[in-house]
């Protein structure tokens, strides 16, 4: 079977090392920290629109992941931190929102569509995949950043170093995820699935499964906390993930605006900010903010 290679960082692996030495001097915790962008005030929005509501409560209710390192996990205080953080942090202080009325919400790749659709939160950032299924279910504004589908395995394993080499061998992945269809669908792999992708962990620890897949910067976090444990199976990845902001489907204006944000944040800096601060410390090159997909 043909694969679909795109080249990764490739200090990825160079920089866990680094982070892994951080990591221990402060017991564990992401090497993540949080900022809080300039406040907007009294921005003004078209009355009834979902900007103007929100602007109007003061607050706002934001889903993101607590157990991805660099991306969104919970810190010592509780609060989450990483770089999904940090971009729902300048989607709300452009409404006028300060990171103190944001409300965080846990969400795992199994929740996320149904979460929007319930109310349960007004927006989603937690490594969140846009794609055409998903497009029929929400809606997407960005995508704000692009990762790629890798493995990541045991550091002792020499029998896996492509995707096709998975085939017929048990990958943990979550639940709902891309990853998890990809694996099985385009590689034959037997997937054995997860609420979460740090649930994958033991099972790989204990070789219950031969592999973990999901995207390059998600085991990349984990890979530096464990750098004796785990290791990437390649400095390729084999997809394109595009993630994106979830929100209500049908919500076309609130989309328009969330997109205009991200291109403003891009252009006066506070994108790249927002990266250096967090995932930044791991993966030293800057990304460029990805075309924004205004469908």
């Amino acid at each position: 079977m043909k694969a679909f290679f795109t080249r990764r960082n490739s200090l990825l692996v160079a920089a866990s090392a680094a982070l892994a030495l951080s990591l221990s001097a402060c017991g564990g915790s992401s090497s993540s920290t949080s900022t809080n962008p300039p406040v907007a005030e009294k921005p003004s929005f078209a009355a009834d629109s979902t900007m103007a509501k929100l602007s109007s409560a003061g607050k706002i209710v934001i889903g993101t992941k607590f157990d991805q390192p660099l991306f969104g996990q919970k810190g010592l205080d509780g609060k989450p931190i990483g770089f999904d953080v940090e971009i729902g942090k300048l989607i709300a202080a452009k409404l006028g929102i300060p990171a103190d009325k944001i409300e965080w919400v846990e969400t795992v790749s199994a929740n996320r569509e149904q979460f929007i659709k319930q109310g349960k939160v007004d927006l989603i950032v937690a490594t969140y995949t846009i794609n055409d299924k998903r497009k029929t279910e929400v809606d997407f504004a960005g995508p704000y950043y692009e990762a790629g589908q890798a493995l990541m395995v045991n550091k002792d394993n020499t029998t896996i170093t492509k995707p096709e080499d998975v085939r017929g061998k048990n990958v943990c992945s979550v639940t709902g995820s891309t990853p998890a269809a990809t694996i099985v669908e385009k590689y034959g792999a037997v997937l054995v699935p997860a609420a979460t992708y740090s649930a994958c962990l033991e099972p790989l620890r204990n070789k219950q499964v031969e592999a973990i897949t999901t995207d390059n910067v998600i085991l990349a976090g984990f890979v530096a906390k464990e750098p004796d444990a785990f290791k990437l199976a390649s400095d390729e990845t084999f997809t394109k993930e595009p993630y994106g902001i979830g929100l209500k489907l049908g919500d076309t204006p609130f989309r328009m605006w969330i997109n205009d944000q991200l291109e403003a944040a891009d252009k006066d800096g506070s994108y790249a900010k927002a990266w250096e601060s967090t995932a930044g410390t791991v993966i030293k090159t800057t990304p460029a903010l990805p075309t924004i997909d205004r469908y």
